[in-house]
């Protein structure tokens, strides 16, 4: 039998025309058109859920962020959120990998529970999981309604606030579970504390 390279061309040729259109089929034009709908039907959404205050952004609704004194400790006057092993960094997602029996996670669990517990003013038995472990993610911009709770009465005294005043906005910034069923009830950081200075500034 002899060799037709004319033969052996045509699937070739049939091949990377298909390559070529299928890249700019699902490379191209769906990645725009994807996003053009987006944008088009949830602009904030898809443009990473910024927030923002005084004419400028602050954060976004998903990606938890430090709030801390000039010394780079927390600062008593704000919701504080859990602990993240990146500093609340996108570009470094992730938990910390270490199992629930490894001793390192343990004793760091310990001392982060007595100083959470020594912060608020609380037992360390009154101190919630969240309070004291990252998520899995390492930026979940929420805590529970649990951690908001132990911290109203310290946020509260820092501001000259009620804390019946502040025990309201933690109310009003609980989400509820997805679809009724999903998750758990949370709080937003950001929003509470962009709340709370509304307050403190009223």
């Amino acid at each position: 039998m002899s060799f037709n390279p004319r033969t052996m061309a045509r699937p070739l040729w049939a091949a990377l025309r298909a390559l070529l259109v299928l890249t700019v089929v699902t490379g191209v034009a769906y990645p725009l058109v994807i996003t053009g709908v987006a944008q088009a039907a949830f602009d904030d959404r898809a443009g990473g859920s910024m927030v923002s205050a005084d004419g400028r952004e602050v954060g976004s609704e998903l990606i938890g962020q430090t709030w801390n004194d000039a010394h780079g400790d927390p600062d008593p006057h704000w919701f504080q959120p859990r602990p993240s092993n990146s500093g609340y960094d996108p570009l470094a997602t992730g938990s910390s990998q270490l199992g629930a029996s490894d001793p390192t996670l343990l004793e760091t669990v310990r001392e982060t529970r007595e100083a959470v517990a020594a912060f608020n003013g609380v037992a360390p038995e009154d101190v919630p999981p969240d309070a004291v472990t990252g998520s899995s993610s390492a930026i979940d911009p929420h805590i529970s309604p649990a951690y908001a709770d132990i911290q109203v009465a310290r946020v509260a005294e820092e501001n000259g606030l009620p804390q019946d005043a502040v025990r309201r906005l933690v109310e009003d910034h609980t989400e509820g579970r997805d679809l009724g069923f999903l998750g758990q009830e949370r709080v937003n950081v950001l929003l509470l504390n962009l709340a709370l200075r509304e307050l403190t500034a009223g």
